[in-house]
């Protein structure tokens, strides 16, 4: 085994991590990382995003490690315990915050987990990593008044567009203002992550029986509620769509569309929501998964019991834990509609 090296002076993690193209294209071409991300891909319905971070994860490794490379190969049975934990020190030392070094160990874990199984002989170095402790925070949610101020805000923010804007460009921040309204009132609504609101189709929204159906982690389904203010914003956003042409009330495809008809995306939303913020008097550092927070927080508080709640969110854990399985849709809506402050 090549001589380990030690107490190598690290630089910030910037730095070590700005340019990670050589690395990434060693691992393009590696046959077992390659494999590793099938399986996630195909065994695991890992989503195209999780699977990018494991690949960020494993290229900051090699950089990190440069004795796992030998040229433009990698030889993964190089690695033993002592160099797993040369690779946390490394990232402690260089000021990677604990919630994301243990990201990184868990995907070397996972991927030499792997590894292991396709060579019978070789020991996982990273089984024994232990994870860095971190202190357990509550997440910080928004009252229900707040709440109520935040979903004014696209209106008053592209009122004062609409009202400076030449006449033939009003239209634009009339639908900005229909469209960002009818996203928050359906992340707070149902509980959304920012990427699930995102990925809505028209085909997912029964009006009728005031639910629609999200594709969440790992590619599981699960239904959520439109409140009456989201039905309303709902409907007043579609109506704006198919006034300006953008798409019939009917055609399938995105739900939330950018200007120039594609899906909108979770970075446009989240850029949009800073100027919501300040708007409504809201701190900055207030993202929309705090909506998320705020409609499990509100309805605890409501008296919705916490498993229900759980299955609301489509928390992972209901896949292997039994006790939400008899948990019906119907009883979930009769929860929710007592329970929601907005239903």
């Amino acid at each position: 085994m090549p001589k380990k090296k030690k107490n190598v002076p690290v630089t910030s993690m910037e730095s070590q991590v700005r340019d990670l193209e050589k690395e990434r294209s060693i691992l393009d071409n590696d046959p077992s990382l390659q494999l590793f991300l099938k399986h996630i891909r195909a065994a695991r319905h890992f989503s195209q995003r999780s699977i990018e971070s494991y690949q960020w994860d494993l290229a900051q490794f090699l950089r990190i490690i440069p004795e796992v490379c030998t040229g433009n190969t990698c030889d993964w049975t190089l690695v033993d315990e002592e160099m797993a934990g040369l690779f946390v020190t490394r990232l402690s030392e260089a000021g990677e915050q604990k919630p994301s070094i243990n990201r990184k160990i868990s995907a070397l874990k996972s991927f030499y987990s792997f590894y292991c199984s396709e060579h019978h002989d070789f020991p996982n170095p990273f089984l024994n990593t232990r994870n860095q402790r971190t202190d357990k925070k509550l997440p910080k949610v928004l009252d229900q008044e707040q709440v109520g101020t935040l979903m004014e805000a696209p209106q008053r923010f592209w009122a004062e567009r609409i009202n400076a804007e030449e006449k033939d460009k009003r239209g634009d921040a009339e639908f900005a203002a229909a469209r960002d309204t009818a996203i928050l009132e359906i992340i707070y609504s149902g509980g959304l992550r920012i990427s699930e609101a995102c990925g809505l189709n028209l085909s997912d929204i029964d009006f009728q029986m005031q639910h629609f159906k999200v594709l969440g982690k790992g590619n599981k389904e699960r239904y959520c509620f439109l409140g009456v203010p989201a039905l309303r914003a709902l409907r007043s956003y579609l109506q704006m769509r198919e006034r300006i042409g953008m798409a019939g009330r009917r055609e399938d495809g995105p739900l939330f569309r950018n200007q120039k008809g594609g899906r909108i995306t979770p970075r446009s939303v989240e850029r949009n929501f800073k100027d919501y913020l300040a708007v409504a008097g809201l701190s900055s550092d207030c993202t929309p998964h705090k909506l998320r927070h705020s409609f499990a927080t509100h309805l605890l508080q409501a008296g919705a019991d916490l498993p229900t709640v759980q299955k609301m969110l489509g928390h992972a854990s209901l896949t292997t834990t039994q006790i939400y399985t008899h948990i019906e849709i119907g009883y979930i809506k009769e929860v929710y509609a007592k329970a929601h402050p907005r239903a």
